[in-house]
């Protein structure tokens, strides 16, 4: 079974975002992934925090929402929809959630980024709790691919939370990893998911330099359950495709059953 990370450099206007997103799906699809995954904000970047909070949707409706349902069930897959702008309890912030649509276009799953991130070297600054509001809810869902588990970006720097899923097939991470912290810890963050999780990972990145001059690290993969990276893009829109081995999820448990050594 084939899966896909979709690779963009959005900017901050979300009609053409959602256009190269629609072409990459589709070069994903006919493929044959049967599973694609987008990069967090895929739909807008650079956007001011006034432009963000107007792009807002509300949970199951609005013409983002509408898009990826429509391309799910265009191409017959299971689309994981990196991340988008949503209505937050406080008025003032949106959820950055991240919505799982079946090959008919059904909403199967949401997940609301929990860790926000918070960076601060010389001029280069972040702090998202500023604007997003943290969700609360882990979750995973069933698929024919087996059980997925969906994060969000810095997320991946918190290894209980992937704990706190149980035993999962697959982990799906949509990100926009900066360049300075991705250059010195995103493969190896991911690989560590994947080796300790005995499972797959695919993590769909943000990976050039936006419209707003922001970098992002890129380098979207497709991980095996013994740590290998089985396919890659530095920079630059794309899209990233490898096998999904059942047998290899097996053979990796047994030979090394680690997830049933687990005492806590």
């Amino acid at each position: 079974m084939k899966i896909a990370a979709v690779q963009m450099i959005s900017g901050p206007d979300v009609v053409p975002n959602l256009a190269a997103a629609g072409r990459l799906v589709a070069e994903a699809a006919a493929a044959g992934a049967q599973l694609v995954a987008l990069p967090e904000y895929f739909p807008l970047i650079g956007a001011t925090d006034v432009d963000r909070l107007a792009a807002r949707e509300l949970d199951g409706q609005g013409p983002i929402q509408d898009f990826l349902a429509a391309t799910a069930r265009r191409h017959g897959i299971w689309l994981v929809g990196g991340s988008i702008p949503l209505l937050a309890r406080d008025p003032g912030k949106l959820r950055n959630g991240c919505l799982v649509f079946d090959p008919q276009g059904t909403r199967v799953a949401r997940y609301d980024k929990i860790h926000l991130f918070g960076f601060k070297r010389g001029e280069e600054s972040y702090d998202e709790a500023a604007t997003i509001e943290r969700g609360d809810q882990i979750v995973a869902f069933d698929s024919p691919l087996g059980r997925v588990g969906i994060t969000i970006c810095y997320d991946l720097r918190f290894p209980e939370l992937f704990r706190a899923m149980g035993d999962v097939d697959l982990l799906v991470l949509p990100a926009a990893f900066t360049e300075t912290t991705g250059r010195a810890h995103w493969e190896i963050l991911l690989r560590a998911r994947a080796i300790e999780n005995q499972c797959y990972v695919l993590a769909a990145a943000q990976g050039g330099r936006h419209p707003n001059g922001r970098m992002t690290h890129g380098n979207s993969m497709v991980i095996d359950p013994w740590g290998e990276v089985l396919a890659r893009m530095d920079k630059g829109e794309g899209v990233v495709l490898a096998e999904l081995d059942r047998q290899r999820l097996v053979d990796t448990r047994s030979s090394l059953p680690a997830l049933k050594h687990r005492i806590l």
